[in-house]
């Protein structure tokens, strides 16, 4: 019973579940592509997603040549990022 679910251990596990990709955006692709994004309207809803994971969500779908449906679960749901995809 020495074995607890710390703040440590919590930051670990979330490092452990996001993996990164070869596809992922560094940080310096994203300083570039970052003010090319469209911004969020003054009137409607701020945007909802991490842009970032939507760019890194397609990024790995041209790279792998996998399907809209076969996205790994933690880019989000493959509807939203086909949405962004097609704007």
């Amino acid at each position: 019973m020495g074995w607890m679910w710390t703040k440590e251990h919590r930051a670990r596990q979330a490092a452990f579940e996001r993996r990164r990709y070869p596809t992922d955006l560094t940080d310096e692709e994203w300083q570039v592509i970052c003010p090319l994004l469209p911004p969020s309207s003054a009137r409607g809803r701020r945007v909802g997603v991490d842009l970032r994971e939507v760019l890194n969500a397609i990024r790995y779908l041209a790279r792998a040549g996998c399907g809209w449906r076969m996205l790994p679960v933690h880019f989000g749901p493959w509807q939203t990022i086909y949405w962004w995809f097609r704007r």
